[in-house]
């Protein structure tokens, strides 16, 4: 049975921007490709379909106020609601956490109907393709190798070999150990976005959330004693205890740095800005809530998307998911 999806109100509306714009053809193409790597799932999404929604409150700390006019990074204090969707990274949505190597934290500020911006972002700081038309190739490409049957360390060096971009984003997804928690992971939003002041000034930044309890991995004594959705199970687990807790950075850029190519990582020495805080606080058992559409260029005033051909591709790509997710496809 696949999960009803709300088709009216914001979640609509958002998804119906995304589906105007970008390259609708080359979009629908790419969806097809990722239905081709773990089969088609009716209703699910087409990559990160696995995953657990939950309620939040973020409250920003007020020092991104020089540089922005977003109202929910520089009003200092104001405890802003928040929808957040833990997940992985595979599309299968069966898949057992522990199988399922890059995880994903979304995160709409605003309630619903609201004039909210996303946030999207994952436990690599890079992605594989810099271009709409590669990215697709890629795929295309995974979903051969997986055809002929080879394994997951041999297909990663055949795509590295004929991917020299996707070289980055390979290296960092070999090096994933599974989480102890989807509290205690860094994620990255991967993407360049300009913050905008109220002179209309425009700083290029990336964000990045740092959980509060540290990065923590599991030994792999562990792994054979895991059920499949440890995960979604521990997040219920610790909120019983309290919020789950991630401080927002600001990745401050250079003009040296990469603006428009998310394969290429910024230095580890760039400016940081403390954001603010989010508390994630219960879990939505809601399937519209689950429904919704977490288009990463839906950014609000005081922030817009950079020039990054794949970031501006993600709204088509995910206007057509979710335009799939909506007819039971």
């Amino acid at each position: 049975m696949h999960k009803p999806v709300a088709g009216h109100g914001r979640i609509a509306s958002a998804a119906g921007a995304v589906e105007a714009g970008g390259d609708t053809h080359l979009a629908g193409r790419t969806v097809d490709a990722l239905e081709g790597l773990s089969g088609v799932h009716p209703g699910e999404r087409r990559a990160h379909a696995k995953g657990v929604c939950c309620r939040a409150v973020f409250t920003p700390s007020g020092l991104a106020a020089g540089i922005t006019t977003a109202a929910h990074l520089c009003e200092k204090g104001r405890e802003i609601e928040a929808f957040v969707r833990f997940s992985g990274s595979s599309s299968d949505p069966s898949l057992p956490d522990l199988l399922s190597p890059g995880k994903g934290l979304a995160v709409r500020f605003g309630p619903p109907g609201s004039d909210s911006s996303v946030l999207t972002a994952v436990t690599i700081p890079v992605f594989f393709a810099k271009t709409p038309e590669s990215f697709l190739d890629l795929i295309k490409e995974a979903n051969r190798l997986k055809g002929g049957g080879i394994g997951a360390v041999a297909a990663a060096a055949e795509l590295a070999a004929h991917f020299p971009e996707a070289r980055h984003s390979l290296m960092h997804i070999g090096k994933l150990l599974p989480p102890a928690s989807y509290a205690t992971c860094r994620y990255y939003a991967i993407h360049v976005f300009n913050l905008i002041d109220g002179a209309g000034n425009r700083r290029p930044v990336k964000f990045e959330w740092m959980p509060e309890l540290g990065v923590e991995t599991l030994p792999m004594a562990e792994f054979r004693s895991l059920p499949e959705d440890y995960l979604e199970l521990d997040v219920a687990a610790r909120m019983k205890e309290g919020p789950i807790r991630f401080r927002l950075n600001i990745v401050l850029g250079r003009e040296e740095d990469p603006m428009d190519d998310p394969t290429l990582p910024w230095p580890d020495d760039r400016d940081r800005i403390d954001a603010g805080m989010l508390d994630v606080t219960d879990v939505i058992d809601d399937p519209d809530a689950d429904g919704l559409a977490m288009d990463p260029t839906a950014t609000g005033p005081g922030i817009e998307p950079s020039d990054d051909p794949i970031l501006r591709f993600r709204s088509p790509v995910y206007g057509e998911s979710w335009r799939r997710r909506r007819l039971g496809e």
